[in-house]
């Protein structure tokens, strides 16, 4: 499921920072627009999840033009799509790797199934 939530993007000399009126506390930061941008639907995602796990009613998204800012400040508005976070559930997943690369990764304590999760994650953006 996605939603659409107004942020309000502000410019620092250390950066950039965004907060969403309607989620007080959620923010994030980074150093270029891209980042942020990323991190903020991130945020944004992070935070209904967590609402909806607790069985929070998320508030409605108030409308851009009731936004007031601040110099270097501006609204934008950041889309988050839920669904792969609030359908996920685990599966078990049988694989082969080298015995070298599994005797390696015991002994150094390598979480397999975390190791797959983030590579699969950073595989497929």
């Amino acid at each position: 499921m996605q939603y659409i939530y107004p942020a309000v993007i502000h410019e620092d000399p250390d950066g950039l920072w965004a907060e969403f009126p309607d989620l007080p506390g959620c923010q994030t930061f980074a150093d270029t627009m891209d980042e942020l941008l990323s991190n903020a639907a991130e945020a944004l995602a992070c935070e209904l999840v967590e609402s909806l796990s607790h069985g929070d009613k998320l508030p409605p998204p108030r409308a851009m033009q009731s936004i007031a800012v601040k110099e270097h400040s501006y609204p934008t508005l950041i889309r988050a799509d839920i669904t792969p976070a609030k359908g996920s559930r685990s599966v078990k997943k049988t694989l082969t790797i080298p015995a070298w690369l599994n005797e390696r990764a015991r002994a150094q304590g390598v979480n397999f199934s975390k190791t797959l999760h983030d590579a699969l994650l950073e595989k497929i953006g």
